[in-house]
């Protein structure tokens, strides 16, 4: 017996010392240590053992199971640190090579602008305040003096989610819930984002942002309009800046009107920028509509206002002289990383 048992120790530790994964290691544990393993069949055969001679051969097996137990203990120790090491050499780290700069994240150029624009007004003593994008057809339209059958109600320029819901074309319904609430004087602007069914293209999309600016207080006139917009301008794009205004027609203003700056490339002399005009259209302005006033219980009488809306990505482009106003869009590192 202690001869057979010998043996299949002997036979186990070469089979142990042989082998090179893993996986055989606890083969070779099943084939000796296991239920129908070699040391079990000889536990087995134990019945056939003199009484007095179990104790010795039950002591025996035991120390045959030991030794096959330390020699896979002391092969697998060796296979996990042999991964150890193969895994630390390949985790090296060679402190001699030169670092990685970080990058970190910075502002878009919209929100520079916006950041520009709401810096120079809230100077002026205006509040920026925020409206709903999803707008009551009341409020983006009829609030506004634009009736029914207007076309700027047309399908083809808004988009309707039922017949009375719409996605605001306009960030100017912000003045009429400012206007709802009943506190005078008047001095805002509202910035975000306004939706209208364009074609997309270097100068349109159907998501774009607008600025909202609004005044109501008693004896405003149009030359306050005037001289705060041309203060805008000359604090946005230079203090060499001149402005112009020619005349317009909008359903909540009268009068109306869109205001040029002189182009900041050329200072007005004709370039490629400015398309040999020497101004460029910036925004559409006027004074508050008596009617718009009345219909949230303003006397006109007393109180006036003007309004005046702003583009933002318009702002942007002309600000950073880019051309096409999809690259504000796409999201390209190599183009935003330079603002």
């Amino acid at each position: 017996m202690k001869e057979k048992l010998n043996r299949i120790v002997e036979e186990a530790t070469s089979r142990i010392e042989s082998s090179d994964k893993l996986d055989v290691l606890n083969d070779i544990r099943v084939a000796y240590l296991g239920k129908k393993g070699e040391l079990t069949s000889v536990l087995k055969g134990m019945k056939d053992v003199l009484p007095e001679d179990r104790p010795k051969v039950g002591q025996l097996v035991n120390d045959a199971r030991k030794a096959i137990e330390d020699k896979l203990e002391e092969k697998k120790a060796a296979f996990e640190k042999k991964v150890r090491e193969d895994r630390i050499k390949a985790e090296t780290i060679d402190v001699t090579l030169p670092g990685h700069k970080p990058v970190s994240g910075h502002k878009h150029p919209n929100t520079i602008a916006l950041d520009d624009v709401e810096r120079i007004f809230i100077g002026m003593g205006y509040e920026v305040v925020e409206g709903p994008e999803i707008e009551y057809d009341y409020y983006n339209f009829e609030a506004l003096n634009i009736p029914a059958n207007h076309p700027a109600k047309d399908e083809q320029d808004t988009f309707y989610i039922n017949s009375d819901i719409v996605l605001r074309t306009q960030t100017s319904s912000v003045q009429v819930h400012e206007m709802e609430k009943g506190k005078l004087p008047i001095r805002m602007i509202a910035p975000g984002r306004v939706f209208r069914s364009d074609e997309v293209d270097a100068t349109h999309s159907p998501s774009f942002n607008q600025i909202e600016g609004l005044v109501i207080d008693k004896n405003v006139t149009f030359a306050d309009l005037k001289g705060t917009l041309a203060q805008f301008a000359k604090d946005m794009f230079g203090e060499a800046t001149k402005v112009r205004f020619r005349p317009h027609h909008f359903p909540f203003t009268e009068p109306s009107a869109e205001m040029d700056v002189s182009c900041f490339k050329c200072g007005g002399s004709g370039c490629r920028f400015c398309k040999g005009e020497g101004w460029i259209e910036i925004l559409g302005c006027g004074m508050v509509h008596p009617r718009v006033l009345e219909m949230r219980d303003i006397d006109s009488e007393e109180y006036q206002g003007f309004a005046f809306g702003i583009g933002l990505e318009r702002i942007a482009l002309l600000k950073y002289e880019i051309d096409d106003m999809r690259l504000l869009y796409e999201n390209d590192v190599r183009f935003l990383s330079q603002f």
